[in-house]
């Protein structure tokens, strides 16, 4: 079977450098293979993007040389497979009508779920979520990163929303989806969405989904201990720093490119990159104060 990957940004705001380094770590580990590498842009949550972000970020891989197989995907023009999938997990009783509210959920001081719209159901669906059941018990996948991950599952705990009561499909169940749709058999990705796996895992084998393999790159930590991310408002990263930001992503992703590769350009960078990568050198947890120390 040919791997096939992804890089799976929201158009939420630019590249910044967190990103950049899961997208150059998606590509290396399915190009070093042979494999197909695509590009979906999850545009599900309206009120959250920036106008222009998609193209820019499209444009920023490109300048970056990490260029994609196929068309381009975006979720926003997806909603029947998602509505087919809540459909389907609603005939065989897999998903169920919820009409709380986070403040009632903080006011009955739930941890995760306690499964109270199963004991009372809303009278109509009208304005309400669904969530999946998360039966109970010990749950584990191996990450080819992180290790052997497991979770343990407490009454309705796990239960997790798959359509939001604004209308909109929930991240959870569209990645499913669009992964299983696009035959996605590589996931490689950052490790703040490592927790969200268990849940896929189940709507995978609820869905009846192939199961791809997993990986997450540790999250970039900056000097003050803050994720690198949109929300921590990280800055876009600039093109015309192109060769040094990549000879340093290949550097924190532990792949030791040598020093005379500093001033290569950015073809013969990914080349080598391509050539070399080793999945077991990308370290489990990284900050750049370490990086820069």
């Amino acid at each position: 079977m040919t791997p096939v990957g992804r890089f799976a940004p929201s158009p939420t705001g630019p590249l910044h450098f967190g990103s950049l380094l899961a997208a150059l770590a998606s590509y290396l580990d399915i190009r070093a293979r042979n494999g197909r590498w695509l590009i979906r842009i999850e545009d599900l949550d309206p009120p959250r993007e920036q106008p222009g972000a998609a193209d820019s970020i499209l444009h920023t891989l490109e300048a970056f040389g990490l260029y994609w197989d196929g068309p381009v995907v975006y979720q926003s023009q997806r909603q029947a497979l998602y509505r087919a999938a809540l459909e389907q997990l609603r005939r065989q009783n897999d998903a169920y009508a919820c009409n709380c509210s986070r403040k009632q959920l903080r006011l009955r001081g739930v941890q995760g779920y306690d499964g109270h719209c199963l004991k009372h159901p809303p009278a109509s669906t009208d304005d309400c979520a669904f969530r999946v059941s998360h039966p109970e018990g010990e749950q584990q996948f191996e990450d080819r990163i992180q290790g052997r991950r497991q979770y343990h599952w407490h009454h309705h705990e796990g239960d997790f929303v798959v359509f939001r009561r604004d209308g909109l499909f929930a991240y959870q169940l569209a990645v499913v989806v669009d992964d299983a749709e696009q035959g996605i058999t590589d996931i490689l990705r950052g490790s703040d969405l490592i927790d969200e796996t268990p849940h896929q895992l189940l709507l995978q084998e609820r869905l009846g989904y192939h199961t791809p393999t997993y990986a997450h790159i540790p999250v970039i930590i900056n000097a003050a201990g803050q994720k690198l991310s949109k929300q921590n408002l990280a800055p876009a990263i600039g093109t015309e720093e192109r060769q040094t930001l990549l000879f340093q992503a290949l550097s924190l992703l532990g792949q030791q490119p040598p020093t005379e590769l500093q001033s290569a350009d950015v073809e013969t960078l990914l080349h080598w990159g391509v050539c070399h990568w080793n999945i077991a050198r990308v370290p489990a947890v990284l900050t750049l104060a370490q990086e820069e120390s």
